[in-house]
């Protein structure tokens, strides 16, 4: 079931968040080191593992490849607010560093779009099949 693919993702996302609380206790940070990234890391292996092993289902397994690759774009999105808030707090400077970057980079999008050349079709797209 895609149900027992999103338990495996919330059971590497809190096991990563307590490693990443432990691993900033230990070294005397006051923050999650890296404990997304572990969650990340801990949800490869253990689908990997779990597939070895004939355990995982491809029902289970289209749950874990939706919520993980849904998992990341939000993880960045939620960093990048944290940014924000903090160049808003570090003052006019660094919230002018970003805002600059931003504009320089924005014109590089189509020119970075186009490497590469252009993207495949879709499966079954223009084939007349209803899929």
């Amino acid at each position: 079931m895609v149900i027992y693919g999103v338990a495996l993702l919330a059971g590497c996302l809190l096991a990563g968040v307590f490693l990443g609380e432990l691993l900033g206790q230990l070294l005397g940070v006051s923050a999650n080191v890296g404990g997304v990234g572990i969650a990340m890391l801990l949800l490869i292996f253990a689908s990997d593992w779990l597939k070895r092993k004939g355990r995982l289902k491809p029902v289970t397994e289209q749950g874990v490849l939706f919520w993980s690759s849904i998992y990341i774009p939000v993880v960045v999105a939620m960093a990048a607010g944290q940014n924000v808030v903090a160049a808003l707090e570090g003052g006019l400077a660094a919230f002018l560093a970003g805002a600059l970057a931003v504009v320089v980079c924005l014109p590089l999008v189509p020119a970075l779009s186009r490497i590469g050349g252009p993207p495949a079709p879709l499966p079954g797209s223009g084939t007349g099949e209803d899929d």
